[in-house]
């Protein structure tokens, strides 16, 4: 009988402790989590502090409706804006995950259009290779085939505009001219529906396992959010993976010199402790909606007390520690010690990434761009690959793009882990490059 997960997907370990960076298994297999679970722990696990601050709550406030005040929540908010949110967003809304954040800023778009008295307005532009979430709206406007499959018949059908994607931009590999073709698409895309039509832009400052930490040209997103402001399109920016000092800043939106409109961020927030997202918005926004008379409607488990006091005691290790200065010093070793080992093997386009969100793109042919069959499983031959040699890496790519290997290891991680990672990564990229003689 399968007991777990719902589908015969099992890895064939069971994961008894996990301390620090590292993971545990039932027969005492210790394996570096270099892929920070789901890139969603940031400061390691096993923390008492975060641990006591659960309980506590827990048992003091086990669960009280979402739009009721309670010490906890009152906690998280204070530390949300005295300390990581940008100034002018203002207004939070929690919930359970990354899935349902992301819903929450489409729908408050729709009713921001809709309380300006432009309902026409309810187009949400998304990205060729982008991901959102698993519900099925979130499913269906975003840029991932595999995870579509077996519900074409029922999705949404995504708008989208091109992922500014360097390595395979159609002028070239990292042509010159990427920046204005990519964003000329933008403008094009947009004529096509009609701005009149466009609610929203929703992206991700930076890929996250879909693409594989891709960042666009330089300069990109400056002129991508002039266009949207001339064109009345609200920028939502999903940070749900990159938030929190994943990229070595606070958002990656700050890498860029952009201010969203709406900003979705979760995993790093609560570093895997509990389950909550946020949704954070203008007060502009905010104040429309409510004037117009709508809701802004709570899930059941939104800002669930313990939830949030795992995420102020996340929030305030990674702030008295300085966790996330350490960030791009941590990333910037680990990306050259993987451009010495590996930039020039045979199997890889490109090793791209900021901060401790680390993209590593294989290929069948490095010179034509050509990836692998996708029977060939090659993501899941590395990944298994990986745990033989003690180091979990995470899957990326969308079934269309494929066999890209993340990093997003906790940003507790030395010089050991950083070599535990490429020492693993050397040997299984080699064990792939002998099984298929290239």
């Amino acid at each position: 009988m399968i007991k777990w997960p719902y589908l015969s997907q099992d890895l064939g370990i069971e994961i008894v402790k996990s301390k620090g960076a590292y993971l545990y298994t039932k027969e005492g297999f210790k394996i570096l989590d270099a892929a920070g679970g789901a890139i969603v722990n940031n400061i390691g696990y096993g923390r008492e502090e975060v641990g006591e601050a659960i309980k506590v709550s827990a048992i003091k406030n086990t669960y009280v409706l979402p739009p009721y005040s309670t010490p906890e929540r009152e906690q998280l908010l204070d530390e949300l804006r005295e300390h990581w949110l940008p100034p002018h967003l203002t207004r939070i809304h929690l919930s359970s995950g990354g899935s349902e954040a992301n819903e929450s800023a489409v729908k408050m778009a729709i009713q921001y259009q809709a309380s300006r008295g432009k309902s026409e307005k309810k187009i949400i532009l998304t990205r060729s290779l982008s991901y959102h979430g698993t519900t099925l709206n979130m499913s269906g406007i975003s840029g991932h085939a595999a995870r579509k499959r077996g519900m074409e018949s029922y999705l949404p059908t995504a708008k989208t505009i091109e992922t500014p994607y360097p390595l395979r931009c159609p002028l070239g590999s990292f042509h010159p001219g990427a920046k204005d073709y990519y964003l000329d698409n933008l403008r094009k895309v947009i004529s096509n529906y009609g701005a009149e039509n466009i609610a929203a832009l929703l992206m991700e400052p930076v890929n996250g396992s879909s693409g594989g930490a891709i960042h666009p040209p330089e300069g990109y997103w400056v002129e991508a959010q002039k266009i949207l402001i001339e064109n009345d399109i609200l920028l939502i920016a999903d940070e749900v993976m990159t938030g929190f000092g994943r990229t070595g800043f606070k958002f990656s939106c700050e890498d860029y010199g952009i201010k969203p409109d709406i900003m979705i961020a979760g995993k790093g927030m609560s570093s895997g402790y509990a389950a909550i997202s946020g949704t954070y918005s203008t007060d502009k926004i905010a104040k429309s909606i409510l004037d117009a008379g709508y809701l802004v409607m709570f899930h059941t488990f939104a800002a669930l007390p313990l939830s949030c006091a795992a995420a102020s005691s996340v929030l305030q290790i990674l702030r008295r520690e300085k966790l996330c200065e350490k960030v791009a010093p941590l990333g910037a070793r680990l990306k050259q010690k993987l451009t010495d080992a590996l930039g020039q093997h045979p199997l890889i386009a490109e090793i791209r990434g900021k901060g401790l969100l680390i993209g590593i793109e294989i290929v069948k042919d490095k010179e034509k761009l050509i990836s692998f069959d996708e029977q060939e499983r090659i993501t899941e031959q590395i990944i298994s690959m990986g745990l033989e040699e003690g180091v979990l890496l995470y899957p990326g790519g969308t079934g269309e793009y494929r066999d890209i290997i993340c990093l997003g290891p906790p940003y507790i991680i030395g010089d050991e882990e950083i070599d535990l990672m490429v020492n693993a990564l050397s040997k299984v990229l080699n064990r792939i490059q002998e099984k298929y003689k290239i």
